[in-house]
């Protein structure tokens, strides 16, 4: 189901619980949601549709959507800045992020996973696992 895009700062500010297997619906709605905007979105956390559980999506490198439940930045290589923007939170906003990254996940079966990612991939998860820490970028 498509939901709605949460913009409250404050609910967007909390840190997100780890997802858990009764939280797959969850995920299918941010799956459709992720497609809903696909035109103008890259990816999406639980928070930004109101839910605080550690759950991202985003397009993958060949453009199909790629679903992690509680993931974790392991490793991080060359720094640079970027700004970026966010569905739920207006204008661009400059942030530091990494060219590479090895991130553990579970993937849609709860299989613990360990994956490094680059470039515009990497900096969309980067995005994503901040909005699970509550970071606002």
């Amino acid at each position: 189901m498509v939901r709605d895009i949460t913009k409250d700062p404050i609910f967007l500010s909390q840190p997100s619980k780890p997802a858990t297997e009764a939280d797959r619906p969850v995920a299918r709605d941010l799956l459709d949601t992720l497609a809903a905007h696909r035109d103008r979105c890259a990816g999406m956390a639980a928070n930004m549709i109101g839910e605080l559980k550690r759950i991202i999506v985003f397009e993958g490198e060949d453009g199909d959507p790629v679903l992690m439940y509680n993931p974790e930045i392991l490793k991080k290589s060359e720094p640079y800045r970027a700004a970026e923007g966010c569905l739920s939170l207006q204008g661009l906003r400059q942030g530091e992020r990494w060219k590479t990254i090895k991130v553990r996940f579970q993937d849609g079966a709860f299989k613990t996973r360990i994956k490094t990612y680059t470039g515009f991939t990497a900096q969309v998860i980067q995005h994503e696992i901040d909005h699970c820490n509550g970071v606002l970028i």
